[in-house]
């Protein structure tokens, strides 16, 4: 199977904000139930709209939390968060060969921003749906299918990539096929679970999964197929 439509979700997927992530959640927490939590517990959450996430840690104070918690995460952004390897120069390729590129993520539209921008990608992705742009977030549908509706793109030349359950399923339910990154924090078992079509171990494999669209300038090798 051949794509031209790549849907990527942001954290953990293409930018590692892991660490900044558990330790926003971490010193919010503590601040407000010291010691009670631990990152083994946040981890399992992680991928869903932060308030949905901090009403199952304090459900009478969630919106205080969120409060606490983005202005430790705008605070620690740039010194806490990582690009993975080898995403600026796939990103890019695919971008050159003519794909269409979307962001599908459950953060606000600011930090996503800050995190494309640190690293010289927003102008490659063509739609950034964010929290603010759908009712419903991931694994409902709505987040993909509002990507695919900015990119002009048909669901079954599309490929949605994420690090999460919640990316895989909100896939799947729009039609599309589903790519787990294998260098996610989510344990691999619990991402084959959700049967996606690819379980990526370097994100260039993706170049194996365009369609041939203008112009393949770049080629890596043979380091690697995609396959489940």
């Amino acid at each position: 199977m051949k794509y031209n439509t790549f849907l990527f979700d942001l954290d953990g997927t293409l930018l590692d904000t892991n660490e900044l992530i558990l330790q926003s959640f971490l010193y919010t927490l503590n601040r407000f139930y010291p010691g009670k939590y631990t990152r083994e517990e946040i981890l399992p959450v992680m991928g869903k709209p932060l308030l949905d996430q901090m009403r199952l840690f304090g459900p009478d104070r969630a919106e205080e939390l969120v409060r606490v918690y983005r202005e430790y995460n705008l605070a620690m952004h740039d010194a806490l968060i990582r690009e993975f390897p080898h995403v600026s120069q796939t990103v890019k390729e695919l971008f050159l060969r003519g794909a269409k590129l979307g962001v599908v993520t459950s953060k606000q539209r600011l930090t996503t921003l800050m995190g494309l921008r640190y690293f010289g990608l927003e102008n490659y992705f063509s739609a950034i749906v964010t929290m603010e742009d759908v009712k419903a977030h991931k694994p409902h549908p709505e987040p993909v299918l509002t990507a695919l509706e900015r990119l002009k793109a048909e669901k079954e030349e599309a490929l949605m990539i994420g690090d999460s359950t919640f990316d895989l399923d909100a896939a799947h339910a729009a039609g599309v096929d589903a790519a787990a990154v294998a260098w996610s924090l989510k344990p691999l078992e619990l991402l084959r679970s959700c049967n996606p079509e690819y379980i990526l171990h370097d994100i260039r494999e993706l170049l194996h999964l365009a369609t041939p669209l203008m112009n393949q300038s770049v080629a890596w090798g043979d380091s690697g197929t995609a396959g489940v």
